[in-house]
């Protein structure tokens, strides 16, 4: 996975990641919310239908008062009378469709019943609800008991359907009755219900709102990302021509050069050679034979010198420190500087691709020491550390150091990096090099100070490397 790749997904994830977590505790907290509301709700619909109950009973028996008041003193037919009035007086009272009052004897016989009348007469005692619950004698326990609310189910008389009721009794003793009137709860169901759907659509909505903000962050992320890749890209382009420019423009150059030298050099030799033999030839005489075969060897000389200035036989024969020795030979005996080089550790053979980049790199180190530093001496460095585990026994090794140390005039090495692509090549050719065999190259200079270049390649990297450019 590409760094850009990795770098966008680890913006995004966090950012989806607690938008999630917002969304769950949102979603916790709103199902806290609303059980906290139903119970609110619940509770003060009980307390509202509890006052409500109790005030219609206490209505109901101060308008029988006056008939109750009397019995003590009445005939048992005037007893009767009062009684007949009183159940008269309750049938007629009620307060909705499903609110009316009932009244039975404390034996559990129905005396009154305004929305059942069919139920007038018989005796409930033994009735229970579908929940198993014997109602009446609930009811006729509570008002002997000084009065109070029951819970207990009921036919609703609007729809014909059992519904769960509050009931409220008090009991009148004389009269050996239990009066009382309930109402039904379904009402609250239908209120919890609408709670509920709104809710839900509350609930809903904020997961939409938090899913769009999920969208435009990732949105946002995402072109901003695609912005700077295309910055990035153009930069990178830009970069990419400037250096395949330079890239023509070096090969151009060092085809000029290998022009020139074969033109100046090793084609002036052969012609001056091929003179040599033809005046030999002519004058029948061998005393010219020997200067045209000196001219022949150092033609051969110079045409080895510029086959091994464009890659070294020994790189391939002998290895890299060989290779590396021979090329720093060559730049001292160019008197340009003192250069000296040595092998650290315990030399191992490496890959093809590798030695080739670091040779390139030390070639290019030591041109620009000659180029531009004005370097007495120049210290020249191959060392293979040691693995950090001690893989040697398993014929592992560790990482690979090339470090090229000069005592010059010393440059700075940001602003180097800095400047126009036509500037600079060799720096960019040296770190692009290393990065293609997964090494990494580390310039220290400044002014007056010299210069130090490291060029690393780590044990994993040489791995690879071995791994996917196997030795043919």
């Amino acid at each position: 996975m590409r760094l850009r790749l990795k770098i966008l997904l680890l913006a995004i994830l966090p950012l989806v990641a607690s938008l999630l977590l917002i969304a769950v505790a949102v979603r916790q907290q709103e199902r806290e919310l609303l059980a906290r509301e139903h119970a609110a709700v619940q509770r003060a619909y009980m307390d509202a239908r509890r006052d409500e109950l109790r005030h219609y009973v206490e209505l109901a028996v101060s308008t029988l008062q006056p008939l109750y008041d009397r019995a003590p003193q009445g005939s048992p037919a005037e007893v009767d009378r009062d009684k007949r009035e009183a159940l008269r007086l309750l049938s007629s009272l009620d307060y909705g469709e499903d609110g009316y009052f009932f009244v039975y004897d404390l034996q559990g016989r129905v005396l009154m019943h305004s929305r059942q009348p069919e139920l007038v007469g018989r005796d409930l005692w033994g009735l229970r609800d579908p929940l198993g619950r014997p109602t009446i004698q609930q009811l006729v326990g509570q008002a002997k008991a000084g009065g109070g609310y029951v819970d207990y189910q009921w036919r609703k008389p609007s729809t014909g359907d059992m519904a769960p009721k509050l009931g409220y009794v008090v009991a009148m003793e004389r009269w050996n009755w239990m009066l009382g009137t309930g109402l039904y709860l379904d009402g609250i169901r239908a209120t919890l219900e609408q709670l509920d759907r709104e809710a839900q659509a509350n609930i809903a909505q904020t997961m939409w709102w938090i899913a769009a903000i999920a969208v435009f962050g990732v949105a946002l992320i995402s072109a901003s990302a695609l912005a700077l890749n295309l910055s990035e890209h153009r930069q990178a382009e830009a970069k990419l021509r400037a250096l395949a420019h330079q890239v023509v423009r070096s090969q151009e150059d060092e085809r000029a050069h290998l022009s020139r030298e074969l033109h100046d050099g090793v084609s002036q030799t052969l012609v001056s050679t091929k003179l040599l033999i033809e005046s030999a030839q002519q004058a029948g005489s061998t005393a010219l034979l020997p200067r045209a075969l000196a001219r022949l060897n150092d033609s051969l000389t110079e045409v080895r010198g510029l086959s091994h200035r464009l890659r070294p036989a020994l790189l391939d024969t002998l290895g890299l420190p060989a290779a590396l020795e021979h090329l720093a030979r060559e730049f001292d005996e160019a008197g340009a500087a003192s250069v000296a080089m040595r092998v650290v550790g315990t030399p191992r053979e490496l890959p093809e691709l590798l030695n080739t980049v670091l040779f390139r790199v030390a070639q290019e180190a030591l041109t620009n020491v000659v180029k531009h530093a004005g370097a007495a001496r120049v210290e020249l460095s191959l060392e293979f550390l040691p693995h950090p585990s001690g893989g040697e026994a398993r014929g592992e090794g560790g990482d690979v150091l090339l470090r090229v140390l000069d005592d010059g005039a010393g440059f700075d090495a940001d602003d180097a990096e800095r400047r126009d692509p036509h500037h600079g090549i060799g720096l960019r050719n040296m770190r692009e090099r290393m990065a293609s065999v997964g090494g990494a190259l580390d310039l220290q200079s400044s002014p007056g100070h010299g210069t130090q270049v490291e060029a690393t390649v780590s044990a994993a990297a040489i791995r690879r490397l071995a791994r996917d450019n196997p030795a043919p």
